[in-house]
């Protein structure tokens, strides 16, 4: 099957992107990495879209280290994120995702920011930025806001980017040198969705945990988190499998999911703080 597409445009800057969304009459698609959207639009779910190439605006693209913060374009590609000195040694949570992010062909396409909008709640980066806590940054027709991740996804692939905006960057905490952070999952094979995925962030501060594959969001797990926060795992472990609401479906059963992500949680923590669980 074939795409149906209403019409294409390639910005040259931002400014330029925010010309072409406001003329489209509510039918502009941003096209960054192509990697989702083209898909698709290829099966029919997205029509009579009018494209806006944002892929070439330099300025969306590349790792900066702004003090305490990384701010990460959202042009940046997978393969990119992977390869920079600045993600691997402060944010090396991203760097391990993208060795779990499908085949060769996605990594060196995708961009972050593509993934955040199209919101799969299945996919790594969404859940790793939950976990990391965040802050996007959007440009619209009424200028520039931030959103904190924990307010972006909102449903199945809906996050609370309105038609007309773009997500431009994303900036996150430095990690610390006494800081870690674990990625886990389970996938039946290299370069599938995982099944069930578990992001753990120990900090001074606390314990961050997020998951993806468990439900129409990547999920916070607030109530783990806060077991943890005492050095209670086994309580932790409970209290993940009772706040998570995953579903059943051709791949795995719903108690499967509820069953692996305590075992990764237990995996994870004994990773990072120690062979306590």
């Amino acid at each position: 099957m074939k795409a149906s597409a209403g019409g294409y445009a390639r910005a040259n800057d931002l400014s330029h992107a925010m010309e072409l969304l406001a003329s489209s009459k509510g039918m502009g698609r941003v096209l960054a990495g192509g990697q989702s959207l083209v898909a698709a639009m290829n099966m029919r779910l997205s029509t009579d879209d009018m494209l806006v190439d944002i892929s070439r605006i330099s300025e969306l693209s590349g790792v900066t280290d702004d003090g305490e913060t990384l701010r990460i374009g959202a042009l940046t590609k997978h393969v990119e994120i992977g390869a920079n000195p600045l993600i691997q040694t402060y944010a090396p949570l991203l760097a391990e995702a993208v060795s779990c992010i499908a085949h060769a062909a996605i990594r060196n396409r995708g961009t972050i920011g593509g993934a955040l909008a199209h919101a799969d709640p299945a996919a790594e980066f969404p859940a790793c930025m939950l976990a990391l806590g965040a802050t996007l940054h959007i440009c619209g027709p009424d200028g520039e806001r931030s959103v904190e991740i924990e307010d972006f996804f909102q449903d199945l692939f809906e996050t609370s980017l309105e038609e007309d905006e773009i997500l431009t960057a994303i900036t996150i905490p430095k990690a610390a040198t006494d800081e870690q952070q674990v990625l886990l999952e389970v996938a039946r094979r290299s370069g599938d969705y995982a099944l069930v995925g578990l992001c753990l962030v120990v900090r001074s501060t606390g314990h961050r945990i997020s998951l993806l594959s468990v439900g129409s969001t990547p999920v916070l797990a607030r109530n783990a988190m806060a077991q943890l926060d005492q050095g209670d795992v086994d309580g932790a472990v409970a209290a993940l499998r009772d706040e998570i609401d995953p579903t059943s479906d051709t791949q795995a059963s719903a108690s499967y999911r509820r069953h692996i992500a305590g075992i990764l949680l237990r995996r994870a923590v004994a990773q990072a703080i120690g062979d306590i669980a």
